[in-house]
């Protein structure tokens, strides 16, 4: 239980750190004056005044802000500070302020992916057979044990991974296959059947196979810097992707709300990652960072995707939103967060004492 709270505080003070790390860097930029910096709400604990901003560790580690000056529309403003308000800057670069405390959070995911990959490097599935289905399309087409997958339609077919999306993107096309066997080589006409199966999801879909199992073999291999850069950012988008399609299908009810993790289960997942090493816990700090990312740049006020909102209504309307507009919102704002945070503590709670 220790270890998942040390766990826990280590991953949620890194991903506040750096969101708010954002904020604060793209606000200083553009000369806005910053007089809170928090990882943590509630009382402050600790901290050190360093010119007008107070950097400071507060009691309730569930969070952090930037505090700007003239952040609020409707506060007074000392004439002299209007030149480092953040109200009185240019809508875009309100946005661009804004829009750093997410972006900071995925450029964060792929620097841990860079990081792993340019130590670890990547591990490759070799296309080799280790077992045929019985009365499977490979067992009809001639395929067996052992054979090493070459080519698919005359497409080199390096990875495992490789040769499944060719498979699985045929439609059912007759596939023309070479593979060695035996150090020769033969050329096969296979053609993939349709099978059910639950995606990440849980959806059930249909996907063609050949009803082949991989025989394990692998082999590592080392990236240069930009191979690690290249795939630290296309890992990064494939799971940027995947996660909002996930919050689109939970919205379109086709997904169970069920399925939302609060603090207590975070703190759990962090604490098993924990043990199962350093590489196991950054890599789940990258993808906590992209779902953080993703779930600040929705649409609701009082999150960055609702300031966002009002911005860009600001920049088509060429003027701000009212005030008494935005207190309704960010009212409503705060409801929603609210009911949402009692719903994940009961599915934690849920999961915890029935699981």
């Amino acid at each position: 239980m220790g270890e998942s709270i040390f766990a826990f505080i280590v991953v949620l003070g890194v991903l506040i750190f750096v969101h708010e790390l954002g904020h604060f860097v793209v606000a200083r930029f553009f000369g806005v004056g910053i007089e809170k910096f928090s990882l943590g709400f509630g009382p402050r604990i600790i901290g050190k005044t360093v010119g007008i901003t107070d950097y400071r560790i507060s009691a309730i580690p569930l969070g952090g802000y930037v505090k700007m000056v003239g952040e609020e529309p409707d506060a007074d403003i000392d004439p002299a500070d209007i030149p480092i308000s953040f109200t009185h800057k240019h809508v875009f670069k309100r946005i661009m302020i804004v829009a750093a405390g997410p972006l900071s959070n995925l450029l964060l995911a792929v620097v841990i992916f860079f990081g792993i990959y340019q130590i670890l490097g990547v591990t490759i599935l070799k296309p080799s057979i280790g077992e045929i289905i019985e009365n499977s399309p490979a067992e009809k087409g001639g395929l067996k044990t052992g054979d090493l997958i070459l080519a698919i339609d005359g497409q080199e077919v390096p990875t495992w991974e490789a040769m499944s999306d060719i498979i699985t993107t045929s439609n059912g096309k007759t596939l023309a296959i070479t593979v060695l066997r035996d150090d020769a080589t033969q050329d096969l006409s296979v053609t993939p059947e349709p099978k059910p199966f639950k995606n990440i999801f849980n959806e059930e879909v249909d996907r063609y196979v050949l009803g082949i199992m991989a025989s394990g073999n692998a082999f590592k291999k080392d990236l240069s810097v930009f191979e690690s850069l290249s795939e630290s950012i296309q890992q990064t988008y494939t799971i940027t992707v995947l996660t909002i399609k996930g919050v689109v299908k939970l919205l379109q009810g086709r997904i169970s709300p069920k399925t939302l993790a609060g603090p207590i289960m975070i703190a759990q997942m962090a604490g098993e990652q924990a043990k199962e090493g350093a590489t196991n816990l950054v890599f789940f700090i990258a993808l906590i960072s992209i779902n953080l990312a993703i779930i600040n740049i929705l649409p609701i006020p009082v999150l960055d995707g609702g300031h966002l909102v009002f911005f860009f209504f600001e920049a088509a309307i060429g003027h701000p939103v009212s005030i008494r507009v935005r207190e309704i919102a960010q009212q409503a704002g705060i409801a929603v967060l609210l009911l949402l945070m009692i719903y994940v503590f009961y599915n934690d709670i849920e999961r915890l004492l029935f699981s």
